[in-house]
């Protein structure tokens, strides 16, 4: 350019108005930060076209009147200058049409309205049996947990197992933490504390890596495969345990092949803890959540079940003080009051594809819908409260003091 410039002498004023130009496009591109490659390629090819075109002129007037020429020059001169305008401009509504940001529009519930009833003192999210990486309805129930949780505030998600599906986790940079939990969760209102346990699926993979995601994602609030957390507002407080169930039964336990961490965990220590938790337990309110349910209608093994009512199900009723069992793993909604039995056991259903269910036994409430929880506890009533993937409360469990 400058060689350029050197030889039109006293017609700089015509280069300047390239040069004008040319810089303009290259702050456009700069500036909506899509100066990419191709872009830049096009516009020195076109620039170098400009100036090819400039030499020419100027080797073919060097001896003539460049007086006479003069009117001529400006002329294609300004020919050329709209060319590199016009380029500018295409490139523009180019880029425009590139970084325009995505309108979200924000989905229109018939219950929004209703939510707000809802939020307690202390609110809490429940989902499980989530990993689909997105499909069925785990996307969009996890976009209206998200739109709910605006209106509910929740404290945080409890994530009761079998996040992952099918064979749980390899590592800690599993791609399935992207496909099935972070890109799926990715509502602004669900950047909480998930406090996670493993459900038999994470059992097939590993198991120590599922546990030690919190290393990557100050989410993931796991630290061990059981634990206990208390939540407070003012007087009212509620403990919430978490129990790994996976290794309390003897179908996974026996079968190392299938589940190679089962038969590792100590039994008996977590059995021990759970009684030792229950006995210091003196909140307003007392939750357990695991995996696998201790009474459900299902077409799974009733060893399963079995094995829960004779290893947890004295601890749960030990001290008197359990308000609620809840768990996942059926992907269906139930709950279950047994005569005699002052516990309420209830089936979360699975947040992304569900599963046909029919009334048995103690059955209060049952139905095939996919959906989450919300717990909600105030200091004389405690709400465990059943949603669909429309956003509507199909049941409610109620317990008061």
């Amino acid at each position: 350019m400058y060689v350029l410039m050197g030889a039109m002498q006293n017609k700089r004023f015509i280069v300047t108005l390239l040069l004008r130009n040319s810089v303009d496009i290259l702050k456009f591109l700069i500036k909506k930060r899509v100066l990419s490659i191709s872009n830049v390629k096009k516009f020195l090819i076109r620039l170098k076209q400009v100036c090819n075109n400039f030499v020419v002129i100027l080797h073919s007037i060097r001896n003539k009147k460049r007086k006479k020429m003069k009117k001529c020059i400006i002329l294609i001169a300004m020919l050329l200058v709209s060319g590199i305008s016009l380029y500018a401009q295409s490139t523009a509504d180019e880029v425009k049409t590139m970084v325009q940001p995505t309108r979200l529009v924000q989905k229109e519930y018939t219950t929004r309205a209703s939510w707000k009833a809802l939020k307690g003192e202390i609110t809490l999210y429940m989902a499980n049996d989530l990993g689909r990486n997105g499909y069925y309805d785990q996307k969009p129930i996890a976009e209206l947990m998200g739109e709910m949780a605006g209106t509910v505030d929740p404290k945080c998600v409890i994530a009761a197992g079998d996040i992952h599906h099918f064979n749980g986790i390899a590592s800690l940079q599993d791609p399935l933490w992207m496909t099935n939990y972070e890109q799926i969760y990715s509502h602004p209102d669900l950047m909480l504390d998930w406090f996670p346990i493993c459900g038999n699926h994470e059992y097939r993979g590993n198991t120590t890596a599922f546990m030690n995601y919190g290393t990557v994602s100050r989410r993931w609030m796991m630290p061990s495969k059981y634990y206990t957390r208390v939540f407070s507002h003012g007087t009212t407080t509620v403990r919430v345990v978490m129990i790994d169930t996976t290794p309390l039964l003897d179908k996974y336990r026996n079968d190392p092949e299938t589940y190679p961490d089962a038969c590792k965990e100590d039994m008996q220590a977590q059995l021990s803890w759970l009684d030792s938790t229950l006995k210091n337990a003196h909140e307003d309110w007392v939750i357990v959540i695991g995996h696998h349910p201790v009474y459900a209608e299902t077409n799974k093994s009733e060893d399963e079940r079995l094995d829960m009512q004779k290893r947890v199900m004295p601890i749960l009723h030990k001290y008197n003080n359990v308000d609620i069992y809840a768990c996942g793993h059926i992907h269906n909604f139930q709950h279950i009051r047994k005569k005699g039995d002052k516990i309420d056991y209830v089936v979360n259903s699975s947040a992304s594809l569900s599963r046909p269910v029919k009334p048995i036994d103690g059955t209060v409430f049952c139905s095939p819908a996919d959906g989450f929880s919300v717990i909600t506890a105030d200091k004389q009533l405690l709400r465990m409260t059943m949603i669909d993937k429309e956003g509507n409360a199909i049941h409610e469990i109620k317990r008061t003091k």
